[in-house]
């Protein structure tokens, strides 16, 4: 089985270095630059399976490569900051990555959260033969509200007829919700079915998801429910 080939961009040589390593022992191929403008280069050059990018990168910092590597690719994203603060993260989320990780970080938890992605996009990416997967409708596997069609088999998006371009993430997403439609569904259950969370998680990953759903499906489309959660009108 190949290995799963990791883009590292950090600027800090100590934590570069030292991540490098444990992603290595953990089995993944690393290719690691000290900025955002080599790190483009070799996410072109190369095409890894996830990228990790550090927000604050000289020349092109993490948010403006991330949204580089976004116009070109669906390749998972992981956003690493220095703190949990809520402009990096809205930033980072809404500029197309998938996930964030503080810094300073446990090396078993990067790895546990580059796993979780890679299973969220290897499911969104077409594998929805397994039992209990969203958007599971057997003969119904186009689903259609209003003007948005779900092909839950094919993993197509259309709206009004156009194609709807969605990340795999955004595709999770959508097949959560169109999977019962109308009920809602709360933040803690979309970080733990859409972000594999088995634990607790930050809830703006979810609302920057689903604000950026919102803009490809139409605002309406999913309803806010204050104090519960969203839901996917019927």
């Amino acid at each position: 089985m190949a290995e799963t080939h990791v883009l590292f961009v950090e600027d800090d040589d100590v934590i570069r270095e030292a991540t490098q390593l444990a992603l290595e022992r953990d089995g993944f191929m690393v290719t690691a630059m000290p900025d955002g403008l080599s790190g483009l280069e070799a996410f072109r050059a190369h095409r890894p399976d996830i990228a990790l990018l550090d927000v604050m990168l000289p020349g092109l910092d993490g948010v403006s490569l991330c949204r580089r590597i976004r116009d070109e690719s669906t390749v998972p994203v992981i956003m690493l900051s220095a703190r949990a603060d809520s402009i990096d993260v809205v930033l980072g989320l809404e500029a197309g990555a998938d996930d964030y990780v503080t810094k300073p970080f446990d090396g078993a938890v990067l790895v546990a959260r580059i796993r979780a992605v890679l299973r969220r996009f290897g499911h969104a990416g077409g594998s929805a033969g397994d039992p209990g997967e969203p958007g599971q409708a057997g003969e119904d596997a186009v689903l259609t509200f209003g003007d948005l069609e779900i092909d839950t088999e094919g993993m197509e998006v259309r709206r009004a007829g156009e194609p709807v371009g969605l990340t795999p993430t955004e595709m999770r997403l959508l097949l959560e919700f169109s999977s019962a439609p109308g009920t809602v569904l709360s933040r803690d259950k979309l970080l733990e079915r859409v972000w594999d969370y088995g634990w607790g998680g930050d809830t703006r990953v979810v609302d920057v998801h689903v604000q950026r759903l919102r803009t490809k499906i139409g605002q309406d489309r999913i309803e806010t429910v204050r104090g519960f959660g969203y839901k996917l009108k019927a």
